[in-house]
């Protein structure tokens, strides 16, 4: 009923479509006229023909309707010249306007004003002026899809603007919220509450965004605008514009995939922290932790780290007592700095590989990953097929990488990783294929842009997969929300979450936290004794406490679900 009333609000609010009304009623009335007169004229034709039988008025309009729409049911007919001259007239005007106008005109003047109506209710062009703290997203692609996943999930309210009518529909229907407004119209932020929105994301071309963003920025000082940016040189032009984060994503990822790389030794590689939480990972590969359980490693005795899971062949596993560590282990560790740091004190005299790390691909994500590598002082050979991209015969080769020699002129049979970074699913699938098949042993981290091609790069042989979406929808949503959220691979995050009504007072063990949710509590931030990695099963929460979670995706939103509760 109310999406109903919404539709008939937007159909008559256009003028147009009361003017279409008008004219419709018009034309309905003139053929109720001709109905009426030529119903009446049939008594008259009645009358000159001098039939005996009398015909009552509904009878007249009887025929006078059979005779107008065709029907011609021959119960009653006229027999002198002007009788059938007169049916004749009868029938043409009802071909004319019964079956050729009315149908035209109805679609025309109420038919089709009515489907755009009904268009516009499901694709409105104004929010309700009680919506506040909204993030106003400017292009859906994979990057905003995946925020807006994350979105419901934190319950944040959201709106996308699409300027066509037809695909703003289809994204309504897809149950996305949608406004059918110009992105990049000064007036369509009147009708958006922009002064009670959390952000704008721009996430379009760069020169659509430096439009969006300096019309936002004109219309409100205030609002957070994120922007996304494909090239190096629009980072400047859009803070002049006003954006207060310009996001290069291609940059995140390739950084993202070549802090994947654990080096040549087995030192502690940081991929990231929350305040004092420091997360790193370690290969185990030639180290005198191989073949030892997790509890006769005595690693948290002897440097104060918890491993808090392991990565094997890509698979997550949870970090148990009991578990063996393999030559193929990688662990996750978290600790403070000194805590790791005694960790490196320890192995860092064992030594995987000198040999440099084979990129494939000189793009934007590659020459990203490869800059990366850099500044760890890790050595690394591009390979790339377009001669443009080649800078230097020592660190890039030209050639395709589907091709062995070339592959091996890089160095893979003695490479210890290889970082497949094209923007072409179906290519890194067949490299990962390619290059496991080459080198059984070898760390393949490799790139998606689409979803459902993890598992199957997984299948395929890569050790770690990581998305252009996620990293891009993960680094706006910690400006939105201000906090830390680290992906350690698709689909596996660290977050934090302030303890609510819903937990406080409860240890960890009647909280259900794990076998609920799939998530572990790997720190709890005490504002008396600062962080404590690792806690206690008995560990009690206490109102307000920020704990630190790791969990899948699927783990993060149950978790969202059943425990969040921002009125609490």
């Amino acid at each position: 009923m109310k999406f109903t009333s919404s539709q008939l609000a937007y159909f008559f609010a256009n003028r147009r479509t009361r003017t279409n009304i008008r004219k419709l009623l018009k034309f309905l009335g003139v053929l109720v006229f001709m109905y009426v007169f030529y119903s009446i004229l049939f008594h008259y034709m009645v009358i000159y023909e001098g039939k005996e039988e009398e015909y009552s008025i509904i009878t007249g309009f009887y025929w006078t309707l059979v005779t107008m729409s065709t029907l011609g049911f021959g119960d009653i007919v006229f027999s002198s010249d002007l009788g059938r001259f007169y049916s004749m007239v009868v029938l043409f005007s009802g071909v004319l306007f019964l079956l050729v106008m009315l149908p035209f005109t109805f679609i025309e003047f109420f038919y089709a004003p009515w489907m755009k109506a009904q268009n516009e209710a499901r694709a409105p062009k104004k929010l309700n002026e009680g919506v506040k703290d909204h993030v106003i997203i400017t292009n859906l692609n994979s990057v905003t899809a995946a925020l807006i996943k994350k979105l419901d999930s934190y319950k944040i309210d959201y709106v996308i603007l699409e300027e066509d009518l037809q695909q703003a529909v289809e994204l309504s229907d897809l149950g996305y919220k949608v406004v059918n407004l110009d992105p990049t119209d000064f007036d369509t932020y009147n009708n958006l509450c922009i002064k009670k929105a959390k952000m704008v994301v721009a996430s379009g071309t760069d020169t659509v965004n430096t439009n969006v963003t300096f019309t936002v920025r004109e219309f409100n000082a205030d609002v957070k605008i994120v922007a996304t940016a494909a090239s190096v040189d629009s980072v400047d032009i859009l803070e002049l514009a006003g954006a207060n984060h310009v996001l290069l994503l291609g940059d995140i990822l390739g950084r993202s995939l070549a802090r994947r790389t654990l080096g040549g030794n087995a030192r502690v590689h940081v991929i990231g922290h929350i305040d004092d939480l420091v997360i790193g990972e370690a290969t185990a590969q030639e180290t005198p932790l191989i073949g030892k359980t997790l509890r006769e490693s005595m690693l948290r005795e002897t440097t104060g780290v918890t491993v808090v899971g392991f990565w094997e062949r890509g698979e997550f596993k949870q970090a148990l007592p009991d578990t063996v560590i393999t030559e193929k282990t990688v662990l996750v560790l978290a600790g403070s700095v000194d805590q790791l740091r005694r960790y490196d004190e320890l192995v860092s005299i064992y030594h995987v590989s000198d040999k440099p790390v084979i990129i494939i691909g000189a793009g934007r994500v590659g020459l990203a990953a490869s800059k990366s590598l850099s500044e760890r002082h890790i050595e690394f050979r591009i390979i790339d097929k377009d001669p443009s991209r080649i800078f230097d015969e020592k660190n890039y080769i030209l050639g395709d990488a589907a091709d062995h020699a070339v592959l091996k002129k890089a160095g893979l049979e003695e490479a210890h990783s290889v970082l497949i970074t094209t923007h072409d699913d179906d290519v890194n699938i067949y490299l990962t294929i390619y290059c496991r098949q080459l080198s059984p042993n070898m760390q393949i981290i490799s790139r998606t842009n689409f979803e459902k091609n993890i598992k199957t790069m997984h299948r395929a042989g890569a050790d770690f997969v990581m998305s252009y979406a996620s990293m891009g929808a993960n680094s706006i949503f910690n400006i939105i929300e201000g906090q830390d959220v680290l992906i350690l691979a698709e689909g596996l995050n660290i977050f934090n979450h302030k303890v609510n009504k819903k937990l406080a007072g409860k240890n960890l063990i009647e909280s259900n936290i794990r076998k609920e949710t799939g998530c572990t509590v790997v720190a709890i931030k005490c504002q008396d004794k600062g962080m404590i990695v690792s806690p206690e099963p008995i560990r009690e929460l206490e109102l307000n406490q920020d704990i630190i979670l790791i969990g899948s995706s699927e783990g993060e939103s149950i978790f969202m679900e059943k425990y969040e509760n921002k009125k609490s």
